[in-house]
């Protein structure tokens, strides 16, 4: 059966660590709004019984499960990309909330007041929530990231076991984000991070994975995106 992948057209978004996820396991899926445009999102959630809160929101069949970590842990199982075992199972769930939080702050540093307020309303606050998400914030995450890939008993390959699991993949768009966003503060700190590194090179060189990045499904990131590059913010 073919999955129905919900989210807005014209950015990455939260809606990229699921695709990643479809097209690494090779998996059919129809990105809906790309194909009827936004307005489906809202009309296919009026219909519904249990209603995500914001899209991304993946239906298989009568099923329709929202947030992008539930989806994973879903999707992980059905598509070989999530350990059997529960204990790493969970582990791999853990990992990937962390990275949304990690994504959030990233996001958060562009706009620290709120959401519906414009970049330009808030930034003298941005500046300021810069400055605190390069030196402490962006360390204290990728220090975790490097950490448990040097303390994975099947070795750094992965962040779980040793085969691709779907907090691989999220890893490496969460750090293209960062790239992107902060590609001054990247290069300063890229070179500590060799085992993060490593593992995004893997997933991009990945067949499947490849072949999406050179697609015209891949859309470039943009300031309307969660990771937005204002040279401002990095100096």
């Amino acid at each position: 059966m073919t999955y129905e992948l919900y989210y807005w057209t014209g950015i990455q978004g939260r809606g990229e660590y699921v695709r990643l996820t479809l097209e690494a396991a090779g998996a059919p899926y129809r990105d809906v709004a790309r194909e009827e445009g936004d307005h489906v999102i809202a009309e296919v959630g009026r219909k519904l019984a249990t209603p995500s809160f914001a899209p991304p929101f993946l239906k298989d069949g009568a099923l329709v499960v929202g947030q992008v970590a539930a989806i994973l842990l879903y999707l992980g199982d059905r598509l070989n990309l999530a350990p059997k075992d529960e204990r790493l199972r969970l582990w791999t769930h853990q990992i990937q909330l962390t990275i949304a939080d990690f994504v959030l702050e990233g996001h958060d540093v562009h706009h620290p007041i709120g959401a519906g307020r414009y970049y330009e309303e808030q930034k003298p606050e941005s500046l300021r929530r810069a400055e605190e998400f390069r030196k402490e914030r962006v360390p204290k995450f990728l220090n975790w990231f490097e950490t448990i890939l040097a303390r994975n008993p099947e070795g750094p390959a992965h962040l779980v076991g040793n085969h691709l699991t779907y907090a691989d993949l999220s890893l490496f768009q969460a750090m293209s984000g960062l790239t992107y966003a902060f590609p001054n503060l990247m290069k300063r700190l890229g070179p500590k991070y060799g085992k993060i590194d490593a593992v995004c090179k893997r997933v991009e060189k990945l067949p499947r994975i490849a072949a999406y990045l050179d697609s015209d499904r891949r859309l470039a990131p943009n300031e309307s995106d969660l990771f937005r590059h204002y040279p401002e913010l990095d100096p």
